[in-house]
């Protein structure tokens, strides 16, 4: 089967996963972490591309992006794969490459679904109590704990209130509360087979502007036509 290109439309937000290969972590430590960020920062800045949230587990990093271009989101990522696996590989006396191949992306409907997807990135999906121990994330920036030059906000996060303030604090009172269940499975799924995270409305939009299939096919066989035949209409 063909693979379909992958779904990208500048000036959109994109939700990234970038994943480990097998059960090794590819980041280790916060030093690990550190590293991948300052390459993030760098091809930012070289491609273009505005990084709203970030998450770095163990065994992959979440992102929240927006490219300025079509090539925008593929050269940063491809600019962030080569500096991390170069300084990784030097560190810890490996050769290779430790993702699992290329990274997944989704384009994500805004504003609707902006503050889940932030929450997902970060790491927030259960909630702030029970967030997973993530080795780095901009949630600290969200919530107003830490500026984090990194981040660029999007409109959407600014939409949360007039003041710094008041925008941390809804973003608090939103992270506080765990992302449904079925609204987590459609982010993870969306994210990882590249299918738009939006309205029916917008995903259809987004094939039109991009030439791609964007949503998945309607499962089971095509319904049959209750047409007659052309022989056996009325004359």
């Amino acid at each position: 089967m063909t693979r379909l290109a992958r779904l990208v439309m500048p000036g959109h937000v994109h939700l990234v996963v970038q994943r480990g290969r097998g059960d090794l972590p590819v980041f280790r430590d916060a030093v690990d972490a550190r590293v991948y960020l300052d390459a993030l920062a760098h091809g930012a800045r070289e491609c273009r591309v505005g990084v709203h949230g970030f998450g770095v587990l163990p065994g992959e990093a979440r992102l929240l992006l927006t490219p300025t271009d079509d090539a925008g989101l593929g050269a940063l990522m491809q600019s962030v794969g080569r500096r991390y696996v170069r300084a990784h590989n030097l560190r810890h006396g490996l050769r290779g490459t430790p993702w699992e191949g290329r990274f997944r992306s989704t384009v994500v409907e805004s504003p609707a679904h902006f503050v889940d997807a932030l929450r997902f990135v970060e790491g927030l999906e259960a909630g702030l109590s029970d967030r997973p121990v993530a080795l780095a994330s901009s949630a600290a920036h969200h919530v107003g704990e830490q500026r984090q030059a990194l981040i660029t906000e999007h409109e959407a996060f600014w939409s949360l209130g007039n003041t710094p303030f008041d925008r941390e604090a809804a973003y608090r009172r939103a992270a506080e509360v765990p992302i449904a269940p079925d609204a987590l499975a459609r982010l993870s799924d969306a994210a990882l087979k590249g299918w738009a995270l939006g309205s029916a409305a917008f995903a259809d939009a987004l094939a039109r502007a991009t030439g791609r299939r964007s949503r998945p096919l309607p499962r089971g066989r095509p319904r049959k036509s209750t047409m007659p035949a052309s022989g056996d209409r009325e004359r």
